[in-house]
């Protein structure tokens, strides 16, 4: 089974962001970004691009599809 591994922590602490403004930036709820950073949510399309627009990285360099 393909799983979703994402980098979204990383680069919320390396930008001395909270979970709520990210939240706020994107769109969505500090629950929303918990869950993506924990991996027990998969975002939407649309939500990784948001949140790879936020930090202006590709959203291949943010969220990697890794086979189990």
């Amino acid at each position: 089974m393909d799983t979703i591994e994402n980098s979204v922590q990383k680069l919320r602490s390396k930008a001395k962001i909270t979970q709520e403004q990210l939240a706020d930036a994107v769109g969505v709820t500090r629950q929303t970004i918990i869950a993506i950073e924990k991996g027990s949510y998969t975002p939407s399309l649309l939500l990784a691009l948001k949140i790879s627009q936020y930090f202006k990285k590709p959203v291949e360099s943010i969220f990697e599809v890794c086979r189990k």
